[in-house]
């Protein structure tokens, strides 16, 4: 039975895929190393240390993974300022499970300054989830299914009670390992590269109605 939905944050609740890969190559090239956006999609949804470390990587950059993460962050904030608004039916998705009675987590790769910029510019607070679980408090990231076993526990349920809103590849293999269900939104990735998921949508404004009634 459905007692929980454990929401991924980025190209879920918000759509902020095109501002932290631009704010990453704005970092990059002032190391003067030119990057593509293509660079860094094998890495989206695993947080900020693959997703920058994994490009530095494919250019032989040895990188101050902290200090980089930090100026990559310092230039996100500076040009999502007044730009970053929530996905379609995102907030509304999240009432409707509120009132349903269901326990919300928050489990996002994204450390946790990115989280609160996040959620700051879309309206809502860490106080609208029971638990919030950013990048920073797990070592293993996405596809280790480490993020959600741990919202889970936080939120006193069993993963299989659980369901996970994803729209990464790594998120939704992420969610099955742990052993929740799974809904992917097609925001980052297409429905094919999504097949994994129990149940894939193209926004939050169109969730299968069978998502919450198991």
């Amino acid at each position: 039975m459905n007692k929980g939905v454990l929401f991924d944050m980025d190209g879920v609740l918000i759509d902020s895929e095109a501002f932290i890969c631009k704010a990453a190559i704005i970092m990059f090239a002032e190391k003067g190393v030119i990057v593509k956006e293509d660079d860094f999609q094998p890495f989206v949804g695993m947080g900020e240390n693959r997703y920058i470390g994994g490009v530095a990587e494919k250019y032989n950059l040895k990188l101050d993974l902290v200090e980089a993460k930090a100026r990559t962050y310092q230039i996100y904030e500076s040009i999502t300022e007044g730009h970053l608004e929530p996905l379609p039916g995102a907030l509304e998705f999240v009432s409707f499970c509120r009132r349903r009675g269901l326990r919300l987590a928050l489990a996002t790769s994204a450390d946790h300054i990115k989280m609160e910029i996040n959620l700051k510019a879309i309206g809502l607070s860490a106080m609208s989830f029971q638990s919030t679980i950013n990048g920073l408090e797990v070592e293993r990231k996405k596809p280790f299914p480490d993020i959600y076993i741990k919202a889970s526990v936080n939120l006193g349920l069993k993963p299989e009670e659980c369901l996970v809103v994803e729209d990464a590849v790594s998120g939704v293999r992420a969610a099955k390992a742990a052993g929740c269900r799974c809904l992917a939104v097609i925001t980052s990735f297409n429905r094919e590269a999504l097949f994994e998921a129990d149940w894939i949508c193209d926004s939050l404004l169109n969730v299968p109605e069978e998502v919450l009634n198991w």
